[in-house]
């Protein structure tokens, strides 16, 4: 399979696990009205997909965020089949305080015995004691069709944002999927099932199904299926991938893969940021921010999660159609004020820096994205982004978005960013 960091639909990201949307500001090419919207748009993808770009290196997979009730996986599910067996392939690797790497080829056997029966061809695997992480696909046939599976596995600092947002199910509004649940299941890790798409825009109707799970500990598994032999340009091999929910997430929690996270060798240079820090420099929540900034005839349809990390959007329709809002508020941005704010910017009494773009969406054709970026002298960026559509990848629902360039100006310099 293709490496997720060069998916059509998502964007590239080199580093592993890194918090800040400020990073992701400093990453973008040299193009104003791209930078501009990088830190609403790219930043939030970049939120949202980055822990399977680095965990699964060579396979696909998207993590997503929450909080939930219970699921209980019923005990004859067939990933529990070799539990037994499955676990003993990995067990030297958990046997000692500094456990032994574990090997691309025993996650592999790993991986075949957890399945159900069926017969597994082009599997490829990277060991614990590879960059960047550890992963394992292959090609599984229950006899109904063939099926690409990957199992990615990472550490997370536990109860850090990262960990939170890995188990969060996403908007709508940027991840077009049938379902998602997030549930705790008996031993206190969390678990997000989604069932969706390989392509948000449905132009091959290609299904992905994934379960990330994150334990007390910060182990970090990410499982994910198709209903193809590969994540892409593989034709539709059955109507489903072929693990339900409840084998997905029990695949997923197979200790086994537990054992070997615990072999992955760790970073005496990892970073030390305390559990539950976002690193952004952003306490405002900006969802709930934006919702009370909105002129008052606009209907809600959508709201971003409270606990992004400076991160936000609204679905708004005024009765002539929806429209997606979003806004990125990022702290000590000072150092890339050169690359965001050039010719075209006003500079007011305060100091601060105001540009605004008129273009399309990241995916072109008729959505149309207006943006307004500012940025204070204390180097706290604020660039909201508004669009004539619902989301960004879906056809235009009306000529124009539902806020004036006027109104979004007076949104992202409003005192209640500070």
């Amino acid at each position: 399979m293709p490496d997720v960091q060069h998916s059509e639909h998502l964007d590239p990201f080199e580093e592993r696990l890194a918090a800040g949307l400020h990073e992701a500001g400093n990453a973008f090419d040299t193009d104003r009205a791209a930078l501009a919207t990088a830190g609403a748009l790219k930043g939030r993808r970049r939120l949202l997909r980055r822990r399977n770009a680095a965990v699964m290196g060579g396979a696909a997979g998207i993590a997503l965020v929450g909080v939930g009730g219970a699921l209980l996986v019923p005990s004859g599910d067939p990933a529990d089949r070799h539990g037994s067996a499955a676990t003993s392939t990995l067990s030297p690797a958990a046997s000692s305080s500094t456990p032994a790497p574990v090997s691309g080829d025993a996650l592999i056997r790993t991986l075949e015995r957890l399945l159900p029966e069926g017969t597994f061809t082009k599997a490829e695997a990277r060991g614990t004691d590879e960059e960047p992480s550890p992963y394992v696909q292959l090609v599984y046939d229950d006899g109904k069709g063939a099926s690409a599976i990957s199992v990615g596995l990472d550490r997370l600092r536990p109860g850090s944002d990262q960990a939170r947002q890995a188990t969060q199910c996403p908007g709508q509004a940027y991840a077009h999927y049938a379902s998602c649940v997030t549930s705790r299941l008996a031993d206190g890790s969390v678990v997000m099932v989604m069932r969706g798409y390989e392509y948000p825009d449905r132009r091959v109707d290609t299904k992905r199904w994934n379960a990330e799970l994150v334990t007390p500990q910060g182990q970090y598994v990410s499982v994910n299926e198709w209903n193809a032999a590969a994540e892409k340009d593989a034709p539709i091999s059955r109507s489903q991938p072929p693990l339900s929910s409840a084998q997905l997430t029990k695949l997923a929690a197979a200790t086994v893969w537990r054992k070997a996270i615990d072999a992955i060798p760790r970073d005496p240079n990892s970073r030390t940021t305390q559990p539950g820090s976002d690193d952004t420099g952003v306490s405002v929540s900006v969802s709930s921010t934006l919702r009370t900034l909105l002129p008052k005839d606009l209907k809600v349809s959508e709201t971003g999660a409270n606990d992004d990390a400076g991160f936000g959007y609204v679905v708004v329709d005024d009765g002539k159609g929806k429209s997606l809002v979003q806004v990125n508020v990022q702290a000590d941005m000072a150092d890339v004020e050169g690359d965001l704010f050039g010719s075209g910017t006003e500079v007011l009494s305060d100091g601060t820096k105001v540009v605004v773009h008129q273009g399309t969406g990241e995916k072109g054709g008729s959505v149309a994205m207006w943006t307004v970026d500012t940025l204070r002298t204390d180097g706290k960026r604020v660039v909201i982004s508004a669009f004539n559509s619902g989301a960004q990848d879906t056809p235009a629902t009306r000529t124009t978005p539902a806020l004036t360039l006027k109104q979004l100006r007076e949104i992202a310099l409003s005192p209640s960013w500070l």
